[in-house]
């Protein structure tokens, strides 16, 4: 791999991780801190929104996260030809 698809590479890797990382820290902090009053309102499996999102749901949507994560880095490895 030459100097500029190397960057290019790594240039997408970091855009991957940035934008995964928001959505968990949205989801984790977010939904389980800040706006819980508001996820409260409403319940799933008869717990509180705002509780569930704290305790189970960005368990959950990191676990997808990290799914999506191997799923594009294989994308962007054969993309770039790395084995």
């Amino acid at each position: 791999m030459n100097k500029k698809a190397a960057k290019e590479y790594w240039r997408q890797n970091i855009k991957y991780l940035v934008v995964l990382l928001t959505i968990w820290f949205t989801v984790s902090f977010g939904f389980g801190i800040l706006l819980i009053d508001e996820l409260n309102q409403f319940k799933i499996g008869g717990f509180k929104l705002g509780f569930w999102f704290a305790q189970q749901g960005s368990i959950y949507v990191f676990v997808i996260l990290i799914l999506t994560y191997i799923v594009l880095m294989n994308k962007l490895d054969k993309k770039y030809n790395i084995k």
